[in-house]
Parts: C-alpha cells; structure tokens; sequence
C-alpha cells in the first residue's frame, strides 16, 4: 500500500524478456531496499527482486504489461518511486494500492498562473469512480481533480509537484497509469451486487 508522495525518481538502465513478461533493472537513490519488498514504479506495485547499491531489479508479468504504460519503458526512461507505506507514517496523499485500472492519455497540457493545469481522457468505464475534489493517481502520483467532462478528468499540478515529478514536463499524447480511488471502486461493487446488477 502507498500514498502517492513519489519519494525519487529511477532511472531504468536495463530492460530484458523474462517468458512473456520483462525484467527492469532501475538505478535510484533510494537506500536499504531489500528483496522482497513492494515498491511503486510510475503507480504500478512490483517486488525487489534483487537490491544492490544504487539500483534494484523488478520484473512485469504479462498481465502488468497488458494493463500500464510498463511495456513502454526503455534504458534511459525515468520513473517515479514509492516504497511501500509503514502503520506509523504520514498519509500525506490517499491510499494508493499500486493496482493500476487503466491507462489514460494527456489531451492538455497548460501552464497557469502558479500551476499547470493537465486533462487526461481515459476510458468511458472509468469516469464513474471520478468526483470533484476527489482523489485520482496518476503514474504514482496523489491528485485532486479539479473538474470532470464526459470522458475526462482536469487536475492542477503546483510547482513543488512540476519539479520532482516528471508531471510538469508530459504533452499531450502522453500515456499515463491511472488508479481510481480504492473507495470508489468498493462502493461501486457493494451497489451493483445489492442491485443484482454487475460493476
């Protein structure tokens, strides 16, 4: 489980196949990662399969690529990184499972006056889980939407976000993880099995 506060961001400098699947290996300035544990990359949870100085190695499965922007990535791309929530920390974002539900894409790009506003479009069967002032995150990122359309969603990016994240410099047509918020999609089934309908 994760907040969505991205702690660093990883540079993956290997990219190999593993059957139908690939294998990362991801330099970063995280210290003390060891194998085994979960570690969010641009949103999506994978384990350290091997940790050493300065770089650890993960593997996507075939269903991860199927579903996130992680059958993308090549030796130079950056990532963004969030090792997993301890009981005692801050949940300075919202709870962020490293379960991603769709990808979207940016369709606007803005800068306004002491932010940058993005639109993102994703699939139809994901705006019923989006309401104002909620909760949405975006390749590992914890956001508020600020407004919805009939297939999109606007969130604000501050300064402090443009600058550790690499949300400031996306352009339209990029391709994003989204993972709507846990809650929503709970509640969602809960209606749709009471009302004998399907989610």
């Amino acid at each position: 489980m994760f907040t969505g506060l991205v702690q660093a961001l990883g540079t993956v400098t290997r990219v190999g196949s593993r059957g139908t699947g690939k294998e990362l290996l991801i330099a970063s300035p995280l210290e003390g990662l060891e194998v085994g544990e979960s570690i969010a990359c641009d949103g999506v949870c994978l384990t350290v399969e091997r940790a050493e100085s300065g770089a650890f190695q993960v593997a996507a499965g075939e269903e991860t690529l199927g579903r996130t922007t992680m059958s993308e990535v090549f030796p130079g791309s950056h990532v963004h990184l969030e090792r997993a929530l301890r009981p005692m920390d801050r949940l300075g974002g919202h709870i962020v499972q490293g379960h991603v539900d769709g990808v979207g894409v940016i369709i606007r790009h803005n800068s306004r006056p002491g932010f940058i506003e993005i639109e993102v479009e994703v699939d139809k069967s994901l705006m019923r889980f989006f309401v104002e002032k909620g909760s949405v995150c975006i390749d590992g990122v914890s956001l508020t939407i600020n407004g919805l359309g009939p297939r999109s969603f606007l969130v604000g990016i501050i300064p402090h976000t443009a600058e550790v994240t690499k949300l400031g410099r996306y352009a339209p047509g990029q391709r994003v993880n989204i993972e709507v918020d846990v809650l929503a999609k709970h509640v969602d089934r809960l209606l749709a099995w009471k009302t004998g309908g399907s989610s």
